[in-house]
């Protein structure tokens, strides 16, 4: 099959555009900005949300859902909040169409809303304001929701899974009754997300904080994981938020503690989005296709037979139907492409594209020498091995594979974290390397604001593990106690 995609080297976007249409995992919708999620992408999607999903509920947390519509009052209560997210939302005005006689249908003037209502870009405002009819008194408290939805935030300039008018996500909302246990969730939260990215995604992540110019919305203090792409730009994977009380007073939320005082509860918010598919595209995929982690492959073998006569067919069918169940028992997705209507070499290619981990071959002459032919989809390299104990060498392969992706992608990553001192030398090298740039900066939102104007390069966190370090900043020269990571980013 012809995969026409364009080379990372001649255009990294647009590869990434083409490898996200022609893997079949999505495309453009008639709704401007919107995307189609296609059945093998939201298959990923799906892998995503199991795994995320359990570890959420092994962490104490259960799902809920809430309104996608939100009054607009709702906004005003929390002025930060509102700031952030007002230019994002799109507004519903009118409940009712009509026939205007001529045959075309357009909006009832007379059919305005009272109160104008948001389509939920986030849903802070309509949770605190549910949980104050929920909380009454410490006993009530922690609450540990969690919401799987979509959400709209108006973006002018689209690219599918990294930034639609429409995505899909998870958003957790938890309520509790001292600060620290606030902080705790957002740091454990964080860490579900990194652990998440490492161990299923291969995805290696940094661990920060935003600084106060890049916070979220309403929030204290923000953690995040941020990634590195091959192209050099940086990627926020997930997000953790410290919310404090700010929710909480805006919408009159409060608790009688053990001691009975009356006092306003404390919050989190925290959540990744199909993002997740953008950063595992971006991190792993290469010219031929997609490169997926076994963990998170919805396919993770696909077993193509070669044959030329029906006798050889049912030969394989039968050897193929064992191996299936031996697989299927140690946990193992397969897919067996026997469709008559492709060759194998086709079949080869369109599985390489999509990015199926391993690939075994099985022919006629295979059946009489006991051996299949292996493909390895992150090495594309092929091996013959005995048919014996096959099952278990593709289970203990495929870890292998998925180490192998992580190693490579954090090999990428350290060695494009690099410490600059001054700001002719971080010019030089965000244009010519990219990556994050450890420097030190003096602290003000309005040095972060001036770097960003000059060089699109905006401070993705402080990291969680960075050491007090004497330096100067090397916009102002002013003192500096640790340095943080720049970049570029999607």
């Amino acid at each position: 099959m012809s995969k026409g995609i364009t080379s990372r080297s001649e255009d990294y976007s647009q590869w990434y555009n083409d490898l996200v249409i022609k893997a079949d995992l999505a495309e453009y919708s008639a709704v401007r900005g919107c995307m189609v999620i296609k059945p093998y992408g939201y298959g990923i999607w799906e892998r995503m949300q199991a795994i995320l999903d359990k570890r959420f509920k092994e962490t104490g947390h259960s799902n809920a859902y809430f309104p996608l519509f939100i009054p607009k009052s709702f906004f005003s209560k929390e002025a930060s909040h509102v700031e952030g997210f007002a230019t994002e939302c799109a507004v519903v005005t009118h409940y009712r169409l009509k026939n205007d006689g001529n045959g075309n249908i357009v909006v009832d003037e007379e059919a305005k809303l009272e109160e104008e209502l948001i389509v939920r870009p986030t849903s802070e405002t309509i949770i605190w304001n549910t949980y104050r009819g929920w909380i009454e008194s410490y006993r009530d408290l922690p609450i540990l929701v969690n919401q799987w939805a979509n959400v709209v935030r108006w973006e002018m300039r689209t690219r599918l899974f990294l930034r639609t008018a429409e995505f899909l996500w998870q958003e957790g909302h938890t309520a509790h009754a001292t600060s620290e246990d606030a902080i705790a969730e957002a740091e454990q939260m964080l860490e579900v997300y990194a652990e998440f990215a490492e161990k299923i995604l291969a995805v290696p992540v940094v661990r920060g904080r935003k600084t106060e110019n890049e916070r979220f919305a309403g929030a204290l203090d923000t953690y995040c994981i941020e990634a590195l792409m091959q192209d050099g730009k940086a990627l926020q994977a997930g997000t953790s938020h410290f919310l404090g009380q700010n929710f909480a007073k805006a919408f009159d939320v409060k608790f009688t503690s053990k001691e009975g005082k009356l006092e306003h509860v404390w919050a989190t918010s925290w959540g990744v989005s199909t993002r997740l598919m953008g950063a595992l595209i971006m991190a792993h995929s290469d010219d031929q296709g997609l490169v997926l982690p076994p963990r998170l492959a919805p396919i993770q073998v696909v077993i193509v037979p070669i044959y030329k006569t029906d006798e050889e067919k049912a030969n394989l069918d039968a050897y193929v139907d064992g191996l299936s169940t031996e697989l299927k028992n140690l946990g193992i997705s397969i897919k067996y492409d026997d469709r008559d209507t492709q060759r194998p070499g086709f079949k080869f290619a369109e599985w390489e594209l999509k990015g199926v981990p391993l690939r075994v071959a099985i022919g006629a002459r295979d059946m009489q020498n006991g051996t299949v032919e292996l493909a390895r989809r992150d090495t594309q390299t092929k091996e013959t091995v005995e048919q014996a104990g096959l099952a278990n060498r593709i289970h203990s392969l495929l870890d292998e594979i998925q180490d192998n992706i992580y190693q490579k992608a954090l090999n990428f990553r350290d060695s494009h974290i690099t410490e600059v001192n001054s700001y002719d030398e971080f010019k030089t090298l965000l244009e010519e390397k990219g990556g994050f740039l450890s420097c030190h900066w003096d602290g003000t939102v309005e040095t972060e604001k001036r770097v960003k104007e000059e060089t699109k390069a905006t401070i993705r966190c402080i990291p969680l593990d960075a050491k007090e370090e004497e330096g100067v900043c090397i916009f102002t020269g002013k003192p500096s106690k640790q340095r943080v990571l720049f970049a570029k980013a999607y």
